[in-house]
């Protein structure tokens, strides 16, 4: 595709906004003049996979003569990121003029390689004293050729930095590729280029604290906040009308059903009951595995804290849009210390459902999530390995992950585990269970498990689809979120409707004399997650241009994930809704 300069400059402002910065080796940032400023070469990739990149130098550029790694935290690496010493030589208020970096000659495999590229629109990625610098490897001239065999590969020989400072500090820098300075790499045979760059240091007035600012601002323009106030007013607005229908008419029926009974207590003792009171003895007996369905509650409440914390770091101003490794980091250790709320709700709730192998239940709580999220990242680290992208993992890497895991994650769960065990809480049921189970009477076909999960699933999911367009162009694009407050927002509606939706659903289930209402509400509460997995495959073939087994299997794999963990916390939140409705009616009526 031709890579037109507006489409460049466009392109090339979204990426500024999408990627991490990493900690200069100048750790106060100040600099003399002439004193050398740390440049990074980071990764190459294809623009529209943003899962697969590459090392930098997996590309055959000139390298210089000692190529060092720079070292990286825990979240850098998980965000693929592989820095290394840059070619490039831009010393502080240095200018330079078409200097040469080295002559070369590319063999036919080179040259293959770097045509390969071009025609993905490969992009490289560079810090430059925690600044991040990006543009596109080359171009691909299509104009007046209708046959591919007809294009035209150009690779940009010439980059020209634009840097600012404001006294002793940088305070931004700019990338441009000269159109004029390309190497036709259309043809299999060797040729000869040289790589060269420029330097023009300009003074500016901004202050060093801002100067991150300039990446966050895409997000805040008065179009895409716009976009998103509607995407709340829409949401409140279908929430409020929806939730207010079924509130009133749950309302006026619980009413009416608080008045009868009382009536019918009064008028004839012996009168057979209907509806919801009629099972009042088997309403509060215990759901079937209930091992796995403590597990479920105990994983589910543990991902919903996971994601509180996240929110809370997040509304502080925790998470920059150049620093997206932070988030990686605050997802593995929030997660690791919150393990203990997992293993405390699973015993006790088991405990409190008269289970007696607590052990195995603990296991299996553990287990739960981490379980299959550790299967996909084994299959996936394989696939990133095969292709020889960044995505795979270091071995240390992997092996600090696995001690967080055995030395905090795993005591952590134990701990919580026994305490929830000596917890020694009972149940509360405001009525007795009956020794024999009633007979459910035939339902109809609407009322069975998957019909009332797509019910309950859609509601929430047609409060957050509007935002959720920008969280994938985040996670899975080179867009940039920075407006947690109203994603915040967003997610508090998530959990009411999920809340109100299930209770309205219990109701209706329990007034048509069906008590098996627990697994219901949890498998109804977390139907949302389908949801979202269904908008990853409208959002991958219609909103996307992902192709390629790496990235395709990423995206899916991950997602997974992420859907499953949505399952198990709003699962959990729609569970204890229900929970506490179904104790207030049978509270509120006299039971024999």
């Amino acid at each position: 595709m031709a890579i037109g300069g507006e489409w460049h400059v466009v392109v090339l402002l979204l990426l500024c906004t999408a990627f991490p910065a990493v900690r200069s080796d100048a750790s106060d940032h100040k600099f003399k003049v002439g004193d050398p400023v740390p440049l990074y070469a980071n990764k190459v990739g294809p623009f529209h996979n943003p899962s697969e990149t590459y090392r930098y130098f997996d590309l055959p550029f000139c390298s210089p003569g000692n190529v060092k790694d720079k070292s990286e935290a825990l979240g850098e690496v998980l965000n693929g990121d592989r820095l290394v010493s840059a070619p490039y030589k831009l010393d502080f208020l240095a200018d330079k003029e078409s200097e040469v970096i080295c002559k070369k000659q590319l063999s036919k495999e080179e040259v293959a390689v770097f045509r390969s590229a071009v025609a993905k629109d490969y992009y490289f990625q560079m810090y430059y004293d925690d600044l991040p610098i990006w543009g596109f490897l080359g171009k691909v001239d299509k104009e007046g050729k209708a046959d591919p065999s007809e294009y035209k590969y150009h690779l940009f020989k010439h980059l020209h930095f634009e840097i600012f400072y404001n006294k002793d500090r940088v305070i931004e820098i700019n990338a441009r590729t000269d159109p004029n300075a390309l190497v036709d790499l259309t043809d299999d045979k060797e040729v000869d280029v040289e790589f060269v760059f420029s330097a023009k240091w300009k003074e500016t007035n901004i202050e060093f604290d801002k100067r991150m600012e300039k990446y966050s601002h895409s997000s805040s323009l008065p179009r895409h906040l716009e976009i998103h106030w509607f995407s709340i007013i829409n949401s409140c607005v279908t929430v409020l009308l929806l939730t207010g229908f079924l509130a009133t008419i749950l309302m006026r029926v619980l009413k009416n059903d608080f008045v009868k009974y009382a009536h019918d207590e009064e008028a004839a003792d012996d009168q057979e009951e209907t509806g919801w009171k009629y099972i009042h003895g088997d309403v509060f007996r215990f759901p079937k595995y209930k091992s796995l369905f403590a597990a479920a509650l105990g994983s589910g409440t543990q991902l919903f804290t996971l994601t509180t914390f996240i929110f809370l770091l997040a509304l502080v101003g925790v998470f920059y849009p150049y620093n997206r490794g932070a988030l990686f980091t605050a997802l593995v250790v929030i997660y690791a210390l919150t393990s203990g709320i997992a293993g405390y709700t699973a015993s006790s709730f088991y405990c409190q459902l008269e289970g007696t192998n607590w052990v195995r239940n603990l296991l299996l709580s553990g287990g739960l999530f981490c379980g299959p999220l550790f299967l996909t990242f084994c299959f996936l680290n394989t696939v990133a390995i095969a292709y020889h992208a960044t995505a795979a993992l270091p071995f240390g890497t992997i092996v600090v992950i696995f001690l967080i895991w055995a030395l905090v994650t795993s005591p952590l769960l134990v701990l919580g585990g026994i305490a929830g065990k000596n917890s020694k809480a009972e149940f509360q049921a405001p009525v007795r269970t009956t020794k024999y189970p009633r007979e459910i009477p035939p339902l109809p076909w609407y009322r069975s498990t998957v019909p009332q999960m797509a019910m309950a699933g859609f509601l929430p999911f047609s409060a957050i689809y509007i935002e959720l367009y920008y969280i994938f162009a985040s996670v899975w694009g080179h867009r940039i979120y920075t407006i947690y407050s109203i994603l915040f927002i967003v997610f508090i509606i998530l959990l009411i409707v999920t809340a109100f939706i299930t209770v309205a659903l219990t109701y209706f289930q329990l007034a048509a004399e069906d008590h098996e209402w627990w697994w219901r509400s949890f498998l109804c509460g977390g139907s949302t997650g389908l949801f979202i997995y269904s908008y990853c495959l409208y959002y991958y073939y219609a909103r996307s241009d992902m192709s390629g087994f790496m990235q395709t299997s990423f995206f899916f794999g991950y997602m997974a994930c992420v859907c499953y963990a949505f399952f198990l916390m709003l699962g959990a939140v729609g569970f204890r809704a229900a929970l506490f409705f179904v104790r207030h009616i049978y509270r509120s009526i006299k039971c024999e």
